[in-house]
């Protein structure tokens, strides 16, 4: 009857007593056992009122796992799951060290891993909590968009429940696990919510030992969690929320990173998971740098496994067919396993043309090679612009005519020219949208190389923004760029000369391999990337007969 605790009751009381639960948890659990002491078994709210003492009892209030503080294992781990990152690596092991000092009194830090596909931010997170000996609770934001997805819903509501935060805390038993937010940039935002203003509480180590779930309606700690979130891109991150993270880039593999970590990772991955005897497969090196040349065009090393692992199906159709031979996978035999090459990175052998720049450009993927085409046509001084380019960069085309205009008599250009010349600027693969203002220069050298008929160096390419007086502006992505840049077999890179600290970051073997021009003027990219003298084209298209 009304006002008797049942064994069930007494059970649930016993439990909630184990929890340990806080002060205001406490209270709120006592005076919602006393109301259920008074409603009848089989009324609905008896239910609701029995389910949230069930959620208050079964989260980890106090309960977590033993960080493993030992600095030179979790560096031997971190360098067992992944090659290179050095940057991450050094964070993480500053936090241990900073808990060993301080005797595990210390807050989880709240990291960002940005950095295009593939190039391992997901699987880091996994190693990080291995080597910390912390559990591991991963969580994809991409395409939310309901902030009740993060904090709950309200008890009034039918069918209510914490949100997934709390329950997939509750799932891993434990106060202090590693939580991995995925795509972070993907959050969804319109008139349905907005869960990123949601996420701000519980990213914000001044605000999360108190975070509030609605169902709970009691401050949980989320202090001690190891938020870490992964995202492509910074730019589509709410700046609220990207203040409370600190942000470390990944950058994109070089040739030999990738190489290595073929090696050590992906090829003996894919030869385990399609079942090849041992020692039936060898891929030489020079195949392997083949395969990240002329079949991948990635910053990260998620398309070089998919063709590995096309290589390794191709052997295992043979080992079951009963050839049991021992196979080496080679330069010259390798488009007998995946077909005729599907890019061409070698530039520099290319000739010089009028006309025709080389630009650098970041994408989604890392960086790219841009070229840039102007040609001068009959017509009244219009400035036709093609490529699906957007407003920035069409701004940016603006500016390097008006600064052409401005040195006609020191380029040796007749004053009428512009007026009796349109003018027609593309950028190759027109059906890519393309933006930013980092292009301006590579415009500019494209136009005074088609005005002028100096052809411009193949195996030169070039990035910055342009002004009215001819300065180049820095730009961002500059890692990205050079990257793609080493990878396309350019020899010399132009770069704004207020971009030279950024090179830092780019690795000694790529530095090596390139020679960088830092310029402050268009002027300097001009007689660093074009030839003196000029060039008349020799027409291919033959006349028709009379």
């Amino acid at each position: 009857g009304e006002g008797e605790i049942t064994p069930e009751l007494s059970e649930l009381k016993k439990r909630l007593d184990e929890a340990d639960l806080p002060e205001e948890a406490r209270k709120e659990a006592d005076r919602e056992m006393e109301r259920l002491t008074t409603i009848p078994s089989i009324s609905p709210e008896y239910q609701v009122a029995r389910t949230y003492l069930e959620w208050l009892a079964d989260l980890p209030w106090k309960v977590g796992t033993e960080d493993n503080l030992d600095i030179a294992r979790a560096e031997q781990i971190l360098n067992e799951d992944h090659y290179g990152l050095d940057k991450v690596k050094q964070r993480i092991l500053d936090f241990l060290a900073v808990r060993q000092l301080r005797a595990g009194e210390t807050r989880g830090p709240i990291l960002c891993f940005v950095g295009p596909p593939g190039t391992g931010k997901t699987s880091l997170g996994q190693s990080i909590a291995r080597a910390l000996g912390r559990r591991f609770i991963r969580m994809s934001l991409g395409g939310i968009r309901d902030e009740a997805e993060i904090r709950g819903h309200r008890r009034t509501y039918v069918g209510a429940l914490p949100g997934r935060i709390i329950q997939q805390v509750r799932r891993c038993a434990s106060n202090n696990p590693l939580f991995m937010l995925d795509e972070v940039d993907k959050l969804g935002m319109d008139f349905r919510g907005d869960p990123a203003s949601a996420l701000l509480e519980v990213l914000d180590p001044e605000q999360n030992h108190t975070f509030t779930d609605h169902y709970l309606d009691v401050a949980f700690d989320l202090s001690k969690v190891f938020f870490i979130t992964t995202a492509n891109l910074q730019d589509p991150i709410p700046a609220p929320l990207r203040d409370r993270m600190e942000v470390i880039e990944l950058p994109g593999y070089t040739e030999h990173e990738k190489l290595e970590i073929a090696k050590r990772y992906l090829l003996p991955r894919q030869v385990r998971e399609n079942g090849i005897p041992p020692d039936t497969l060898t891929v030489t090196d020079d195949a392997i740098l083949e395969l990240t040349r002329s079949y991948t065009r990635e910053a990260g090393v998620r398309n070089l496994e998919r063709e590995l692992g096309a290589i390794c199906r191709g052997i295992a159709r043979r080992v079951a067919k009963g050839e049991a031979e021992p196979v080496t996978v080679g330069e010259e035999n390798i488009s007998d396993f995946l077909g005729p090459p599907r890019f061409r990175w070698e530039l520099a052998e290319e000739k010089d043309e009028v006309g025709v720049s080389t630009g650098l450009a970041a994408t989604m993927t890392g960086g790219d090679v841009l070229f840039v085409e102007a040609t001068p046509l009959p017509g009244k001084g219009r400035l036709i612009l093609t490529g699906k380019l957007g407003e920035v960069m069409q701004e940016s085309a603006q500016a390097a005519l008006t600064y052409a205009r401005s040195r006609a008599s020191l380029l040796e250009i007749p004053p009428t020219f512009f007026d009796k010349h349109d003018i027609h600027i593309h950028v190759p693969a027109g059906a890519i949208p393309k933006d930013g203002p980092s292009a301006g220069v590579t415009i500019a050298t494209a136009l005074v190389s088609a005005i002028t008929r100096r052809p411009v160096r193949k195996d030169v390419a070039m990035t910055g923004e342009i002004t009215l007086r001819g300065k180049v502006l820095p730009v961002g992505s500059v890692r990205d760029k050079v990257l793609a840049a080493h990878r396309a077999g350019i020899k010399r890179v132009l770069l704004p000369d207020e971009n030279e600290t950024d090179l830092a970051e780019v690795s000694e073997e790529v530095r090596r391999e390139l020679d960088f021009v830092l310029v402050e003027h268009v002027d300097e990219v001009l007689n660093a990337a074009l030839h003196p003298e000029r060039r008349q084209e020799a027409p291919k298209l033959v006349g028709a007969a009379p």
